[in-house]
């Protein structure tokens, strides 16, 4: 049994990380560091509750750590857990710096302890459903591939301010780009080349412009356009996703259901975890004899928990990490190259050869 503690008890870890760690067999949630309130007893009575960091470290008995403070605190708290030898899972991003996930990588090296970034959404079922149909060539060949987060949130956040302070690493960049870069990754690659816009859309409260919460942005492969984007102004939501071949298309509409279902949990016992109904399935178009037909895609299932079973797996010693801190440091290269191509107007080749070896 792998004993694991939660850094943090906000939305993240209530959300996300408790529930999937309370449904993994041979993973525990053993503890939990809350610095002044009580909210992981109130929902998993008999845990153990910690003030701090250096008291919880102190517990020999807890295998894994999980990270789930805000942003901007990743990559001091993981780097304190990494340099007393224990193993840590980080929530995305894993840092706001290529830079710092270097010294992460290389600090996880050098104490042969495992680090790795929470990438839940590659088992979302839409995700899943499009990495099938890309395998299966249903499209062809692939021209065009679009993958979105839009939302309607035209107020600020009043709670979670953290998310309206770039300090503390907010904005929807750094928020929903980690899964849209990461998802792009897995399936194509490194990109020769980004452009993106980055920007502000809502009203800031304040004398202060406010974070980020619009992003647009392409990336370039040697015959694919890759097209990832995020806002808080879209009523009703553009396409999840919308793939463009040389055969014909695919349109999805919506999110995956997991997210939602978790809010209401503190543990998954559904037998039908994951289902996505059949309404909400994807829409595959085909061009046949100067026409076209058009069939429902069945979703595939989607579980989060899978990603915790792996990381499970890899603390035993049966099977590689399923995301690896050099997939963290890709991201956050990504994410600096979209950065940096909005600021200067332009689009960015990539130099991808300072990744860690």
């Amino acid at each position: 049994m792998i004993r694991a503690g939660l850094i943090g008890f906000g939305m993240g870890s209530r959300v996300f990380h408790a529930p999937l760690l309370t449904s993994v067999e041979g993973i525990e949630l053993a503890a939990v560091m809350e610095r002044t309130s009580n909210k992981a007893v109130e929902r998993y009575p008999g845990i153990t509750v910690y003030r701090s960091l250096p008291e919880m470290l102190a517990d020999s008995s807890l295998g894994l750590f999980v990270v789930t403070t805000p942003n901007g605190t990743h990559y001091a708290i993981a780097k304190e857990i990494l340099a007393a030898g224990r193993n840590v899972v980080v929530d995305k991003p894993m840092t706001v710096t290529s830079a710092e996930a270097v010294e992460l990588i290389a600090l996880a090296r050098e104490r042969n302890v495992l680090l790795a970034p929470f990438q839940n959404r590659r088992w979302d079922s839409d995700f899943l459903t499009v990495r099938q149909l890309l395998s299966e060539g249903s499209l062809g060949r692939l021209v065009s591939f679009e993958s979105r987060f839009d939302r309607w949130r035209p107020v600020p956040l009043t709670e979670r301010l953290w998310k309206e302070n770039s300090e503390a690493g907010g904005g929807t960049l750094l928020d929903l780009g980690p899964h849209l870069g990461d998802q792009a990754l897995a399936l194509f690659g490194k990109p020769e080349a980004v452009s993106a816009d980055v920007r502000r859309e809502k009203d800031a409260p304040g004398p202060h412009p406010g974070v980020d919460d619009s992003i647009e942005i392409r990336l370039r492969y040697p015959s694919l356009v890759v097209a990832l984007g995020a806002n808080s102004l879209s009523l009703p939501a553009a396409p999840r996703f919308h793939l463009r071949g040389t055969k014909g298309s695919y349109w999805k509409t919506g999110v995956d259901p997991q997210e939602a279902a978790l809010t209401k949990l503190t543990r998954i016992d559904d037998p039908d975890w994951g289902h996505e109904p059949a309404a909400n399935w994807g829409t595959l178009y085909v061009g046949i004899d100067g026409g076209s037909v058009s069939r429902p895609v069945p979703a595939l299932v989607g579980d989060y928990r899978l990603y915790y079973a792996a990381i499970r797996d890899a603390l035993l010693g049966k099977s590689p990490a399923p995301v690896t801190g050099i997939d963290g440091w890709r991201v956050a290269r990504l994410l600096e190259y979209a950065l940096e191509s909005s600021d200067r107007r332009c689009e960015i080749v990539c130099d991808w050869s300072s990744e860690p070896q």
